[in-house]
């Protein structure tokens, strides 16, 4: 038997199974050992280190304390209003319940709007907390982690060479390793061996390859493995996906960043999304063109140096990680118990707990992939809610910064939202049902409500607008325009049915069914009707419900129809949405190199910054 993994330029290795059999438990191909020690935390015996440097902006309790007091009032004040509203004639049980729906989901999305404005006002400012050093020549060494799971191994080893190349144009070959972490399928095994013996001779950076037999706690437990075998040659790591793509600048001044603040233990980059080749996934990357930098500066104004850490695209301090970041399992079986699933925002609090800095920033560069459907980010997104409910469970472990606690709790009640949202929609009709009427608060209430909503993407619509570079980048002003009109009406469609999976997989993993670790699926081209339906029976179901309670007049129809619209057309969204043709209908796409050396890369290595209309 003999694999063929084509790389580059034509050029192609092969191997049969005796050496890959042998060579590989060998560890041919790997260094010398380096151990380092990383013991397992202690949930319930830790006392919080004060910052070991002061990174933080001066003022940075004022900063919460303002967002968090503006949350506050937002939410009070639509509860009043709610209360106000219902009063006459006294209050009924499904009112109260109403009213306490209504107040959390109202802080929520005021949270986000406040958080956006203080981004915005960053933005217009041009004010800087904390950036990279415009030095890009490291003293420390780093090593580049490629954690992979059963991917295309022609498009990682692309992007891998892609890397190594914009690292020896830097002249900082000599200053990284690059390693391959698998947990693959031994078939998929022998395939990325192959490409590594092909490739590894033509790089300046070195490149190494390491597959475990076992797959044991996912991919934290692969980057402990490496961290216990091989951290202690290394002053950083540099942790991807096995999807990002970063420029060899931007990583050269990561790490000479780190340098300058050593007692900085994590720098966190907000990746922009490249390659989309499907309608939901060229979407998802124009909204986070557009609407993403206020959100993100509005993170980086106020978490300071208690920043979170999304798991990749971030460089990490290797002993700070080794002696703050061993996770132990969680009392109890699976879904809520064993090996933590989300393990970065818990890293970035163990982290800081030990006087460890961690810092977000928005850093040119560092990109990644979206899923192609909505149904490949739904099974994503189901191991992510499994995962940031176990966080619920560790909120109150030992030592914790309080804002950190406050970064674990909202991850976890994030996928609370939405069937708290389902449930104010259900419990409105109802109270409709039995009343003969709803609650009707003041206009202004609804349109403080569409505001705090659409806020964000207002605000950054705007900062486009008026930066001109980023207008030119996506396309101009028309463009930009049209974009946004497929993208409200989209983006309204998609909710209910985003809604209600949310949903269904927290109550799934409520009555124990775990996730479980699949290979996601990188790259599609279109649905199957039977698929879809599959997997959206119950949307259809429930929309059709509401469309016959709008129809009869039951409940709020203003309410109920877009709701019910978007479930009802939930599978035939999808099929569309999974089209590359639908794509091409909708983009005149204009592509632009993020390194330059992509176009000799086996695979689409391009940022694509056009807006989603031509």
């Amino acid at each position: 038997m003999r694999h063929e993994v084509l790389l580059s330029e034509g050029v192609s290795g092969g191997y049969d199974t005796v050496s890959f059999d042998t060579l590989h438990r060998r560890a041919e191909g790997l260094p010398p050992q380096t151990p380092l020690e990383m013991p397992l935390q202690d949930w319930n015996v830790c006392e919080s280190v004060p910052l070991r440097s002061e990174t933080a902006p001066r003022h940075i309790a004022l900063r919460r304390f303002l967002l968090i007091a503006a949350t506050l009032v937002l939410a009070l004040t639509g509860g009043f209003e709610m209360l106000r509203a219902a009063a006459p004639g006294g209050f009924t049980a499904g009112e109260l319940l109403l009213v306490a729906l209504f107040v959390p989901l109202f802080a929520w999305i005021g949270f986000g709007f406040l958080t956006a404005l203080a981004g915005f006002a960053r933005l217009i400012a041009g004010a800087r907390d904390f950036n990279l050093v415009a030095e890009t020549v490291p003293e420390g060494r780093t090593a580049i982690l490629v954690p992979v799971y059963n991917e295309d191994v022609s498009a990682v080893f692309g992007r891998i060479r892609a890397m190594a190349l914009s690292l020896a144009r830097e002249g900082r070959a000599r200053d990284f390793d690059i390693f391959v972490l698998s947990d693959s399928s031994a078939e998929n095994g022998r395939a990325e061996y192959a490409a590594f013996l092909s490739l590894r001779a033509t790089l300046a950076p070195r490149l190494f390859y390491r597959r475990r037999e076992q797959n044991i706690e996912r991919k934290p437990g692969n980057i402990a493995d490496w961290v216990r075998r091989f951290g202690g040659a290394y002053d950083y790591m540099l942790v991807l996906d096995a999807d990002s793509l970063m420029d060899g600048r931007t990583m050269a001044r990561m790490a000479a960043t780190m340098d300058a603040n050593p007692g900085v233990g994590l720098i966190q980059t907000v990746p922009d999304v490249i390659n989309a080749s499907t309608l939901f996934a060229r979407w998802q990357q124009f909204s986070g063109r557009l609407y993403g930098p206020v959100a993100t500066a509005g993170m980086i104004w106020w978490s300071g140096s208690e920043a979170t850490f999304w798991g990749h695209n971030a460089i990490i301090r290797t002993r700070a990680f080794a002696e703050s970041c061993g996770l132990a399992a969680l009392p109890g079986a699976a879904p809520f118990g064993g090996a933590i699933m989300s393990h970065d925002m818990v890293e970035a609090g163990l982290l800081r707990r030990r006087g460890w800095a961690v810092h977000m920033v928005a850093a040119p560069g560092s990109t990644e992939e979206f899923p192609p459907s909505i149904v490949d980010f739904a099974k994503r997104d189901r191991r992510w809610c499994q995962g940031n409910l176990q966080h619920l469970r560790i909120l109150g472990s030992a030592g914790f910064h309080w804002v950190n606690r406050l970064q674990l709790l909202m991850g976890g009640s994030a996928y609370l939202t939405s069937p708290l949202w389902l449930l104010l929609i259900v419990a409105g009709v109802v109270h409709h049902v039995t009343q003969g009427a709803g609650i009707a608060p003041a206009p202004w209430l609804l349109g403080f409500t569409l505001a705090l909503l659409f806020g964000p993407k207002l605000l950054g619509l705007v900062w486009t607008l008026i930066d001109r570079r980023r207008r030119a980048a996506l396309g101009g002003v028309r463009r930009i325009a049209a974009s946004v009109l497929v993208d409200v009406p989209l983006s309204a469609l998609v909710a209910p049915l985003m809604m209600l999976t949310q949903t269904l997989n927290l109550a799934d993993i409520l009555m124990g069914r775990s996730s479980g670790w699949s290979p996601q699926r990188r790259e599609t081209d279109g649905i199957a009707l039977a698929e879809a339906l599959r997997h959206y029976r119950p949307h259809v179901l429930l929309g059709a419900v509401m469309l016959g309670f709008a129809a009869a007049g039951l409940g709020s129809s203003l309410w109920l129809l877009p709701v019910a619209v978007g479930l009802v057309l939930s599978p035939w969204i999808e099929m569309l949405t999974a089209r590359q043709s639908a794509l091409a209908a909708l983009f005149r796409v204009a592509d632009r190199p993020v390194l330059a050396a992509s176009a000799s890369a086996p695979v689409p290595l391009r940022a694509q910054h056009s807006a989603l209309a031509a």
